[in-house]
């Protein structure tokens, strides 16, 4: 793992004005001062850490915390100049902890079994051992699914974001078909608890019925200071998200550079060839941390029964 630089200028710009994050405590700078009275927002009974505009810390209300300032349509589509959001997932870490998936859910009210993080058991080829692979929306540099939409729902940002606008989509599946990774989900039903916060792409809440849903990188989080949930939920650590313009990406707990990181890990790109440039990166699971068949502990049944399939072709492996 690359050592930290504390002298690095561009580096500490990044964690201080950027994502604000220090040892894993999450700060949304100044998020509570441009709060405004309307729209009343949700309370949703989860507490975040915050930094106000005089720099104390407090907790709030998620609800409370992210309703405040939303941009506008034009804002949401243009996302923040000069940054360039990427992910790397390290497979030697994740052992199917599912915090991931659990936390991408309920921050977006997901009908269940609707995932927008979707983790699979590999393996490479009959000699090799099979491991856990987590999969969101790889947010292409040249997206299929935005190429082909016929009214503009999706749409692709500066800031390297592939969002969904649930009030354009008319669900007519384009994108999935054109997506090679298969990332978009259909909603059959409408969301599971009703939200009434006004909808937009950058929050994906409230889904609606008849339209596509996807990871979307939660834009809404990071503009305030704070990671993407699925990131601060893992247990260890497989989740690394920042700016590849700043060269640093964290996990919440480790911060390292971005390009030392996918060079020295010799990290690739999930089906690079197909020439969708995807802003997720892997780092390949050698010397990984957890016996694959950990993965199948503490999981529901109905989740086991995904991977039966794939258990019976692994037959040398204990399980």
């Amino acid at each position: 793992m690359p050592k930290k630089n504390k002298k690095d200028p561009s580096r500490r710009d990044f964690l201080i004005k950027g994502l604000n994050i220090a040892a894993g405590t999450l700060l949304g700078g100044g998020i509570l001062a441009s709060c405004t009275k309307e729209p009343e927002p949700q309370g949703t009974g989860e507490k975040i850490k915050v930094l106000t505009a005089d720099g104390q810390l407090m907790e709030v209300d998620r609800g409370h915390a992210l309703c405040c300032n939303a941009p506008t349509s034009k804002e949401v589509r243009k996302g923040i100049s000069g940054r360039h959001f990427v992910m790397v997932i390290d497979l030697s870490r994740c052992r199917n902890a599912r915090a991931c998936v659990n936390a991408c859910n309920k921050m977006h009210f997901l009908q269940p079994g609707h995932e927008w993080i979707k983790v699979f058991l590999m393996q490479d080829s009959d000699d090799t051992s099979p491991y856990w692979m987590p999969k969101p929306c790889f947010h292409c540099d040249a997206p299929p699914c935005v190429n082909v939409c016929p009214v503009g729902a999706s749409f692709k940002r500066e800031d390297g974001v592939v969002l969904i606008d649930n009030m354009r989509c008319i669900g007519c599946k384009f994108c999935m078909a054109a997506c090679p990774y298969s990332s978009r989900v259909f909603n059959w039903e409408s969301p599971p608890v009703k939200v009434s916060a006004k909808f937009s792409p950058e929050t994906g809440v409230p889904q609606r019925k008849g339209t596509v849903g996807k990871c979307d990188f939660c834009p809404d989080s990071f503009a305030n200071g704070i990671l993407p949930d699925c990131v601060t939920a893992c247990p260890n650590g497989v989740y690394f998200f920042g700016d590849k313009n700043e060269d640093v990406v964290t996990n919440g707990q480790e911060s390292v550079r971005f390009s030392e990181l996918v060079k020295d890990k010799a990290a690739y790109r999930y089906m690079e060839e197909l020439g969708t440039r995807p802003n997720v990166y892997y780092l390949p699971p050698v010397d990984r941390r957890f016996p694959v068949q950990e993965g199948f502990e503490d999981i529901p049944e109905n989740v086991k029964k995904g991977y039966e399939v794939k258990r019976a072709h692994l037959k040398k492996f204990k399980f």
